[in-house]
């Protein structure tokens, strides 16, 4: 396993997880950057992010589906902060998970949210796992918000209308407060023979290919051969060319 982690902003704590075990790979892409968080949950995202990470990296090993590891691991990240922090309020922690498992002969995916997992094959195009949902529900919104004052009432309801699209029919969906979000996850798998690396990307690096489109999956599986902090390099000097703001961004990769 190799990782490579960046945040996005100075002085604000990165919010992804990654881990391994040997039974698989985790990535949570937590979902930060909101105001007035801090008075719903007293823990904040990252806290929220790795708690969340580790109790998918323990159950990765159990016989279970991996739809129904996520949504054990939420109803316990769930149940610890219940009592002190109101954990149903639209604001309070969530985030993007991304999930790969080795057992046996298969390779198996799972992704909730704006992560990616892509799976390369010594033969044939790599399989890429993602959800283009939320991207796709944000984009109309931020050219909603183009000219708008970011104190605005105007700025404020678009903000909040945005987030009434979250774990809603017709919306996006991700992992948060409800187990039964896992209904809503990409999920697959493939034959392990012949797969010969697999990596999970949270949105800050996956935009090398989905946003500035300066490779495609099968060019960012062999730009690991240079290590997933290559990956993050560029993404960091396509943002600084396009202006683009900065985001937190996590690569971890087996093989």
């Amino acid at each position: 396993m190799v990782l490579a982690t960046d945040a996005g902003h100075p002085g604000r704590t990165n919010e992804d997880f990654a881990g391994a075990v040997p039974a698989g790979l985790v990535l949570v892409d937590g979902a930060g950057g909101i105001a007035g968080a801090e008075k719903v949950c007293r823990h904040g995202v990252a806290w929220y992010a790795s708690r969340l990470g580790g109790a998918l990296l323990g159950g990765l090993s159990a016989d279970r589906s991996l739809r129904a590891v996520l949504a054990e691991g939420i109803a316990q990240v769930t149940d610890i902060h219940r009592d002190t922090c109101d954990v149903t309020h639209p604001s309070s922690p969530h985030a993007a998970v991304a999930m790969l498992r080795f057992s046996g002969d298969l390779v198996e995916h799972l992704v909730l949210g704006d992560a990616v997992a892509v799976v390369g094959r010594a033969s044939g195009a790599p399989i890429v796992a993602h959800d283009p949902r939320e991207v796709v529900i944000a984009r109309s919104f931020e050219r909603r918000l183009v000219g708008i004052d970011a104190g605005s009432e105007e700025h404020r309801r678009l903000l909040r209308e945005l987030r009434g699209h979250r774990n809603n029919p017709g919306g996006f969906w991700v992992a948060k407060d409800d187990p039964q979000v896992v209904d809503e996850a990409v999920t697959g798998s493939c034959p392990a023979h012949g797969v010969n690396r697999a990596a999970l990307l949270s949105n800050g690096a996956s935009r090398l290919v989905d946003t500035f489109g300066l490779t495609d999956w099968a060019g960012l599986l062999r730009l690991l051969d240079h290590g997933p902090a290559e990956i993050i390099r560029r993404v960091r000097e396509a943002e600084a060319r396009h202006g683009v703001a900065t985001d937190d961004a996590t690569v971890i990769c087996r093989g």
